[in-house]
């Protein structure tokens, strides 16, 4: 297990805006994507945030029992991925459902092989990946900001070596063309 804290840059208790059900997000410090329009752009900053140990986050998560499910927000949680990796196993273990928003896409993430990077993506049910496009944005689509954004099933996505799209109804029923 890994000593490293993770830069929190906040958190929300009880999101019903990060993914269906209630769910815990995370906002980790830190993105090299600057996407204009960037909804949290506090969270750019790689210096900031509040060095927080997985151990606590866990116990925060687990005073709710009504959560169903974990985001993970930025920032860039892949750029976060050696310090998540506590965090996230113990979350699996327990029977949360896991999810990201990444600003790279699956491929990017795939082709570095980045070893912290892949195994943060296998623990992940759920990648809501690409970098938000303002000129795309498009606010009538689930749990997405802009028409590039997928929403992908990171266990058939890994089986399959390729992207994947989520299908279940619970995240919005898989691709949408563009309004």
């Amino acid at each position: 297990m890994s000593d490293l804290p993770i830069q929190v840059a906040g958190t929300v208790g009880d999101s019903i805006t990060d993914g269906p059900g209630l769910r815990f997000t995370l906002f980790v410090q830190g993105c090299p994507r600057r996407c204009p329009g960037c909804h949290n752009p506090t969270a750019l900053e790689f210096h900031g945030g509040v060095p927080t140990a997985w151990e606590d986050l866990l116990a925060q998560i687990q005073r709710n029992p009504l959560l169903k499910g974990v985001t993970l927000s930025g920032g860039e949680p892949f750029c976060q991925a050696e310090a998540l990796l506590p965090l996230c196993r113990a979350l699996r273990e327990k029977g949360y459902e896991l999810a990201a928003y990444t600003g790279y896409i699956l491929e990017e993430l795939l082709e570095e092989g980045d070893p912290h990077r892949l195994a943060l993506l296998a623990l992940l049910d759920v990648v809501v990946d690409g970098p938000f496009l303002r000129e795309r944005r498009n606010l009538a689509l689930p749990f997405r900001g802009s028409e590039n954004q997928r929403i992908l099933n990171v266990p058939a996505s890994l089986t399959a070596g390729q992207a994947v799209w989520e299908t279940s109804l619970r995240w919005g029923g898989g691709p949408q063309p563009p309004q």
